[in-house]
């Protein structure tokens, strides 16, 4: 029995990955890209990306010193965004307000648990063919550029908006990855090219101008999703131009809305059901601001406990929320 064999489609499907690659390369080849985004300040409030940590993403075996292999998986939630989508345009109780589709992927649970449980589930049947190997994972929290991971692995490449797309999938994507002691014996697929040619759209209809056409960079201080989720206090200054956005109130899907490689058809069969769009996009946003004030952060914690709207919070969430009003 192979991996091949033990990654059957099935199993893949109820874990939400869409597609799955192997390297065994420690080092990304865009680290030196990076160090430069981050000495031209490009991170802008993103403290953990040019802290101690940024030279560690230089080599995986900084994070895990017994690395000699990693598997890397795609987990989509583009059946949530079809599923959004279709709520904005077609239902008569949106008010306007809008969220980044992952918040209501993976079951809407924080996508750092539901990830980190299904590598877990992977380890375990990677242990049963290599019973001696010692294992590691990393999602976006670990000193780890994982979009360089993904691209080693053969599974897409990186569009002018930083994204990381697969010709098959598009960019609708959350990457994860298991790191290995061991090499397996499991043939790497051929690196992608990069398929945006000429195509502007990401750059041209970013109502912050966040993108850098030459250098293919965003700039975290203009980007829509860094003052939605990132910036928690209420005197926090809006990017400019995020007037001409579309009521984000949590991240912000725009760059990849608009990137052809997303034009796929979606399936969006089912209803979005979901705790979050009841309060947030459903109601009056008078009703769902004053709900907003009369909670203690306590109870909105004990509310929206493991979705990905812990991390922003009440006052975060009121702040960005006010914005459109």
């Amino acid at each position: 029995m192979t991996l091949h064999d033990v990654f059957s489609p099935s199993f893949l499907n109820d874990l939400h990955i869409v597609d799955w690659g192997y390297t065994e390369d420690p080092c990304p080849l865009s680290f030196d890209h990076y160090d430069q985004w981050v000495q031209n300040e490009g991170h802008g409030p993103l403290n953990y990306l040019a802290d101690e940590r940024k030279d560690k993403r230089a080599d995986i075996r900084h994070f895990f010193p017994e690395f000699k292999s990693s598997l890397v998986f795609l987990f989509s939630y583009s059946d949530k965004k079809a599923q959004l989508n279709n709520f904005y345009e077609n239902n008569p109780n949106s008010n306007g307000l809008k969220m980044a589709s992952y918040a209501l992927g993976f079951q809407g649970e924080d996508y750092h648990v539901k990830l980190r449980d299904g590598l877990k589930q992977i380890s375990e049947k990677v242990k049963e063919l290599y019973p001696s190997c010692l294992f590691s994972y990393s999602l976006d929290i670990q000193p780890v550029l994982e979009r360089d991971l993904a691209f080693r692995a053969g599974l897409g490449w990186f569009g002018k908006n930083s994204m990381f797309i697969s010709r098959k999938e598009g960019s609708f994507l959350m990457i994860g990855a298991l790191f290995l002691s061991e090499k397996l014996d499991i043939k790497q697929k051929t690196r992608e090219l990069d398929h945006c040619g000429t195509c502007t759209r990401c750059i041209d209809l970013c109502p912050t101008q966040a993108i850098d056409p030459l250098s293919k960079t965003l700039s975290a201080s203009k980007c829509i999703s860094t003052y939605t989720i990132e910036l928690f206090k209420e005197d926090k200054v809006a990017p400019e131009g995020m007037e001409k956005a579309q009521g984000e109130i949590f991240g912000c899907d725009i760059c990849q809305d608009v990137c052809p490689w997303n034009k796929k058809s979606l399936n969006a069969e089912k209803e979005l059901d979901s705790p979050l769009i009841d309060f947030f996009l459903k109601r009056p946003v008078e009703n769902v601001i004053e709900d907003l004030k009369g909670m203690s952060n306590r109870e909105f914690k004990r509310s929206f406990k493991g979705s990905a709207l812990e991390r922003t919070g009440r006052r975060g969430l009121l702040k960005n929320i006010e914005f459109w009003q």
